[in-house]
């Protein structure tokens, strides 16, 4: 298939999406697949590591290998990147689509900085068929992998029964036999990027990075939180200690601004709950993952500040409760490592008489 897309002045750019495919994969075809595409990624970028090529495994190396990674995000990072004609998004739209599972996490690391640097230069109008061509292929990735179907949780509900209790009433009604709240809408196969569904698109491309992000590095997390900080288009400082502790600035800043978009800042995009509630989740792991990083967790506290402010600001609901309740969180929990609890039993080997 073609990686060739062409642009038209509405917005819509029409790049060719194979169908992915899941074949059985041995591990020799996975080496000499990570092997070619190391070799392919050499004569993009100025130099690799020989670490990648003498690795035993080469996708996990690539997928960690800071250098590499800090070469590619740089290229990426160009002002004419993300072109129809852009090498690297080929690179990386090939590389997804050889169904390799460990390569495709080395597509996915880039993930946050494809979105980011893609939806904060549409407004501008530029050619980003090779970025679109990326998402149109983790969205179709998607799209097979879950057959299309919804996806679902099952919400208790009081009126039935508990599984560790028995019960002689006959409570169950048609009306809560099935009690379903949806987390992702189903899919629609979709061959081009429009204005009505960008943010489905990358709001999907979000939730499969979700799924793996145990496996990410930091340094693309962090490349998220920035992201996200950018999209609020809103300062939240003023929330640093916590959504009920929020500082009322008065006086000269007020009279600068006018009481009119108070805090705002360039980079605003458009936060529909299809694409807020992804990042929201991604944010959550990054508050409250089991691996600690500081300068992760200050980026995120960071960007759910501005986005509880941009939530405010919109007056949207939805997104106020989900935001407070991360600021409640982050806020919790420092609380907790600032405290002693006396009723904790400390082990000695001394006798206190």
């Amino acid at each position: 298939m073609s990686f060739d897309t062409t642009v038209d002045s509405t917005t819509t750019t029409e790049p060719t999406t194979p169908t992915p495919t899941s074949p059985h994969i041995s591990w020799s075809d996975s080496f000499s697949e990570a092997q070619t595409a190391i070799k392919t990624l050499s004569t993009i970028l100025p130099s690799i590591p020989p670490s990648l090529t003498s690795s035993d495994n080469p996708s996990s190396t690539l997928l960690h290998d800071a250098e590499t990674s800090a070469e590619i995000s740089r290229l990426l990072r160009l002002p004419d990147s993300g072109a129809g004609g852009d090498h690297l998004c080929r690179w990386l739209y090939d590389t997804f689509q050889s169904a390799k599972a460990d390569l495709q996490l080395v597509v996915l690391r880039f993930l946050p900085l494809i979105t980011g640097l893609y939806l904060s230069r549409v407004p501008l109008r530029k050619p980003l068929a090779g970025f679109e061509a990326v998402l149109l292929a983790i969205y179709a990735h998607e799209t097979v992998s879950r057959n299309g179907q919804a996806v679902t949780v099952t919400i208790p509900d009081l009126s039935h029964s508990s599984i560790y209790h028995e019960t002689k009433l006959n409570t169950k009604n048609n009306a809560t036999e099935l009690n379903l709240t949806v987390i992702s809408p189903s899919l629609e196969p979709h061959g081009t990027v429009r204005s009505t569904r960008r943010a489905r698109i990358v709001g999907v491309a979000l939730e499969l990075y979700y799924s793996k992000i145990w496996q990410m590095p930091s340094e693309s997390k962090i490349d998220f939180c920035e992201f996200c900080t950018l999209w609020a288009g809103q300062d939240g400082d003023v929330y640093k200690n916590g959504p009920d502790d929020e500082v009322v600035e008065t006086g000269e800043a007020e009279e600068n601004c006018e009481g009119e978009n108070v805090g705002a800042k360039e980079g605003r995009i458009p936060l529909p709950w299809e694409l807020l509630q992804p990042v929201l989740r991604i944010l959550g792991h990054c508050l409250m993952g089991y691996k600690k990083n500081n300068e992760l967790y200050e980026a995120a506290c960071g960007a759910c500040r501005s986005l509880y402010a941009r939530s405010l600001h919109d007056i949207n609901p939805k997104a106020i409760l989900a935001t407070r309740s991360l600021l409640r969180l982050v806020k919790m929990k420092s609380n907790s490592e600032d405290k002693v609890d006396h009723t904790e039993i400390v082990m000695s080997n001394v006798i206190n008489l």
